[in-house]
């Protein structure tokens, strides 16, 4: 972590009113090196994509007028500035002001340039997840030994808690068109404990398990009770080492998106198709017998508009 003192010296590394080398970043660019690197939660990134949306404004603050200006309280400001490496609130608007100042001396085309690239800034940085995925999956015989251990596992158990249920969701409903039995648990607790129990108690042998930031106590909790009714656990999350992974047998991690208020997950989109296209190969024959029954299914009952 930064101190006060190293964070000032970086943000005043352009002194207002003296041409920038052109390899320095946009003030832009420098608010966001101040915050990258920390996780934060959602309400702190909305302090964040004010200050940076509104820098030569808000660099001047008042620690109260700030938090009215987000809607926030002072101590989630206090908090957030913690977060990313400072004391307080003081000393993150004495590195955010030289920032400022240069912004002022910017022009106003420089400005509007640097606020409509905030968007394609959160773009690159997916795209930048991809390409650590694209390396991961170089030797694809890990998805592709994964694949055919979650195609053989019937019932194939699926959990994603909270933030991760859209993942869980979505992997379950692709993988029911080329597995027999697949069953989702998107509740903690002992909601959780009993549906790993029948699973195992079916003869199930596997669960996939999605566990996306903020990381959840009650996710942790699941695994561990999939662990002691027997199941293995393949983890899709965005971090190699920690407590989740060490309960996992299996797993893969792909960095989310962080410079939006909420995450984007790109990368676990992508290796939960891989994982998917793993299991249609492990078992060809089941997977062109069901997806044949399902279209003709979805012919028989007039599912979809025509394209």
């Amino acid at each position: 972590m930064p101190s006060d003192q190293q964070a000032r010296a970086q943000a005043s590394a352009i002194t207002p009113g003296r041409p920038a080398p052109e390899t320095e970043l946009a003030p832009t660019d420098r608010v966001l090196a101040l915050f990258g690197g920390h996780r934060l939660s959602p309400g702190q990134r909305r302090i964040a994509q004010y200050i940076t949306e509104h820098l030569t404004e808000a660099a001047f603050l008042s620690i109260t007028d700030l938090a009215e200006r987000v809607g926030v309280s002072q101590p989630s400001v206090t908090r957030f500035a913690a977060s990313v490496g400072f004391s307080g609130y003081p000393a993150l608007r004495e590195a955010l002001q030289p920032i400022a100042l240069s912004a002022v001396a910017a022009s106003p085309e420089s400005r509007e340039e640097n606020r409509r690239n905030e968007l394609q800034a959160a773009v690159d940085a997916e795209i930048g997840n991809l390409e650590s995925l694209r390396r991961l999956v170089a030797d694809t015989q890990q998805v592709l030994d994964l694949g055919r251990e979650l195609a053989q596992s019937i019932p194939l158990t699926v959990l994603g808690l909270r933030i991760s249920v859209s993942l869980a969701e979505y992997f379950a409903y692709a993988a029911r068109r080329i597995h027999p039995d697949v069953r989702t648990v998107t509740r903690g607790g002992s909601v959780a404990y009993d549906a790993l129990l029948q699973s195992r108690e079916a003869g199930g042998s596997w669960v996939l398990a999605f566990a996306m930031p903020r990381h959840a106590k009650e996710t942790l909790a699941a695994m561990r009770a999939a662990r002691s009714t027997g199941l293995r656990i393949a983890l899709i999350t965005d971090v190699a080492l920690g407590p989740l992974v060490d309960e996992a047998d299996v797993t893969f991690a792909a960095a989310t998106g962080s410079r939006l208020v909420f995450d984007s997950y790109a990368a676990p989109g992508v290796l939960s198709a891989a994982l998917l296209q793993a299991m249609a190969d492990a078992d060809p024959q089941r997977t062109q017998t069901r997806l044949e029954g399902y279209e003709h299914a979805t012919e028989q009952h007039d599912f979809f508009l025509e394209d």
